[in-house]
């Protein structure tokens, strides 16, 4: 049962979720969320009630103390609502912990806030480990069941088998209920997987911008995100097998560039320019 004290009125609200676990190499995904919430300054709007959904011995409540005594938090999913500056929608935040048993019940839930407060689309954020370079430009992959959204994201439909997160089965179940939803997932380099991973989570950042077609202020990240390489530019040095792999991982990406036409490219700068209120021109 999901725990809501009345649900605002938003305007053609977009839903962003993530979740902590599987889904989630170096907490980059709910980073996103967490990220977008205080930028936007959102508003709480509910919570689900964790009983049905989580092992409490697997993730357990926290206790703590405020000014009106001790207090325990349960694991759970959180829904928050937020309006971007300058956008024509609101925003929906998402952001939980893959739970632990009743996946079927718990996306029925989501979808079920989902239509309670007339979401037009779902966005589903991952991050998984992979061995990309991690001077380059993180890959996203990603996947949307409409045609459209694969042709103006550059998505190559994924031909994934195996096994699945939450992020995952959810996305089949918005399929199932006819709910137009697109996923991305950044590829955090595993030899660098502990959290933070500001890089990755700027990646999925910038995909979000282009869902909204709206500018989100970046705070420290950019800054965060330079430190990350150059703390791992000092471990390469340092390592000369690291530095040795991360090598042939650049030389293998290398011989993986997938050209882009003059319109592509074209229409990315141009929607760029128009979030950072630069000319808005036809790009030559």
């Amino acid at each position: 049962m999901s725990e809501f004290d009345g649900l605002p009125l938003l305007r053609s609200p977009v839903a962003i979720a993530a979740f902590e676990g599987w889904n989630d190499a170096a907490d980059a995904a709910t980073a996103a969320i967490e990220h977008l919430q205080r930028v936007w300054s959102a508003r709480p709007v509910g919570h689900i009630d964790p009983e049905d959904y989580y092992d409490f011995q697997v993730n357990r409540p926290t206790v703590s103390y405020t000014d009106s005594g001790r207090r325990i938090t349960w694991p759970t999913t959180y829904v928050t609502a937020a309006s971007p500056p300058g956008a024509d929608t609101d925003v929906v935040l998402i952001r939980g912990i893959e739970p632990s048993t009743r996946w079927r019940s718990f996306c029925n839930e989501i979808l079920e806030i989902c239509h309670s407060l007339e979401v037009s689309k779902v966005v589903l954020l991952g991050a998984l480990l992979a061995d990309v370079p991690y001077a380059r430009p993180l890959p996203i992959s990603g996947s949307a069941d409409n045609p459209r959204d694969i042709e103006r994201y550059g998505m190559t439909p994924s031909r994934y088998e195996g096994p699945t997160g939450i992020v995952g089965v959810l996305h089949d179940a918005c399929r199932t209920a006819e709910v137009e939803s697109v996923s991305f997932w950044v590829h955090v380099p595993h030899y660098a997987n502990n959290p933070p991973c500001p890089k990755a989570t700027l990646a999925l950042l910038h995909r979000i911008e282009e869902v909204l077609d709206v500018q989100i202020p970046m705070g420290s990240l950019p800054e965060e995100a330079a430190q990350w390489e150059q703390r791992l530019r000092v471990a390469t040095e340092q390592d000369a097998e690291l530095a040795a792999y991360v090598r042939e991982l650049e030389e293998r990406a290398g011989e993986d560039l997938t050209p882009r036409s003059g319109d592509e490219i074209a229409q990315q700068i141009e929607r760029y320019l128009r979030r950072r209120g630069g000319p808005t021109g036809p790009v030559r």
